[in-house]
């Protein structure tokens, strides 16, 4: 829980809410914003087909230990970078320690959830994006109201992700030893039909999901909100999401993996559709719920359900399935930047999204059916 809340709650979704801060401190613009916002996205995918390959076997702990500390140097260091190149450089970096952290630390705390037949870790460990989520948005929301700004804001970051490092350097444990062989080398990968359309669902997830996750609280200051309405949405959405996993098992367990995602997908592109369409404060605070609701569960679930597809290439499952992702999230801030700076708001991409989601939801649909 502790490396997902300081490697991604916080080391990629904190700029969310520090990111009106930037933008009214350094003249940034929602497309640099987008930009910045994708170059994180796209160390995320570097990063992702990297882990793919064997290189990593037995060395997962270190590996994802080391990215925690990448990811607080990065953080601090944003706080000294002054313009978009130095940001979208440090973000790519940071998203590169983050997938790797994704995908390594996963991999250690699922695989002994499923040894001990203990469910519940999963939604502890995933639950951690919420928690994190929730710590910046009440950190960025007090430093606001004391009068500090993005400066402040990072290097706050900076030293909870620092907590975090001693954390996991004290508790976070070895991986299972791997099944299918004795050099601990995962198979190569069989893409069956199903594989296939569930990794494209969860690519076009990718880019629904990321408009919204990346903008909502600059749709927020764009509408005039206050620094603590802010904060209180974007602490409603990591509540939300730290507890999704949790709320969404019992569902799993009648309804299987597969429609729950598909429902996940659907609520949520309501929920996008709402951020904008609904009058403030009731669009944001719907968008955000539902947001914090769905998007940690679709993400959990759908690796898990991939690393069903692929027994024998868990690993490689992961990463391919991260790697889609990626891609989604790269393009989404970038589309999303561009049409709200040619048209004045943050409309036609958050419907733009919402239909991403119902496309993704028709794809997973059809992965349990292939």
């Amino acid at each position: 829980m502790v490396t997902m809340a300081v490697g991604m709650g916080i080391g990629r979704f904190a700029f969310t809410p520090i990111l009106p801060q930037m933008m009214a401190e350094l003249g940034i613009d929602a497309a640099q914003a987008g930009l910045i916002a994708s170059a994180n996205y796209a160390g995320y995918l570097v990063g992702a087909v990297l882990a793919a390959f064997g290189w990593a076997s037995g060395h997962e702990r270190r590996i994802a230990i080391g990215a925690i500390a990448a990811n607080t140097v990065l953080l601090a260091a944003m706080a000294v970078a002054d313009d978009v190149a130095a940001f979208a450089l440090l973000r790519f970096a940071a998203g590169l320690a983050s997938a790797f952290l994704m995908i390594f630390s996963a991999g250690i705390v699922l695989g002994h959830g499923a040894r001990a037949g203990r469910p519940i870790v999963q939604s502890v460990h995933f639950g951690g994006v919420g928690i994190g989520m929730a710590l910046s948005a009440v950190l960025v929301g007090a430093l606001g109201f004391a009068g500090q700004g993005s400066v402040q804001s990072w290097l706050a970051m900076a030293a909870l992700s620092a907590c975090g490092l001693l954390f996991a350097i004290a508790f976070l444990p070895a991986p299972v030893p791997a099944v299918s062989g004795a050099s601990g080398r995962e198979q190569p990968l069989t893409w069956s039909p199903r594989l296939v359309a569930l990794t494209a669902g969860y690519g076009i997830f990718g880019f629904g999901y990321i408009v919204t996750a990346t903008f909502l609280i600059a749709i927020i200051r764009s509408d005039g909100g206050s620094v603590g309405f802010e904060a209180l949405v974007w602490l409603l959405t990591g509540l939300a999401a730290a507890v999704s996993v949790a709320a969404a098992q019992p569902l799993v367990k009648r309804f299987g993996v597969a429609k729950v995602m598909a429902a996940g997908c659907l609520v949520e592109a309501l929920g996008v559709a709402a951020s904008v369409l609904l009058p403030s404060p009731l669009g944001p605070l719907v968008g955000g719920f539902l947001l914090g609701a769905t998007f940690v569960v679709i993400t959990a679930y759908g690796l898990q359900f991939a690393r069903s597809l692929a027994p024998d290439s868990q690993r490689r499952s992961l990463s391919f399935m991260t790697a889609a992702f990626g891609i989604g999230q790269i393009v989404g801030p970038v589309v999303a930047g561009y049409l709200a700076e040619r048209s004045g708001s943050y409309l036609i991409a958050s419907l733009l999204a919402a239909f991403a989601l119902i496309l993704s939801a028709a794809l997973v649909v059809r992965s349990a059916r292939a």
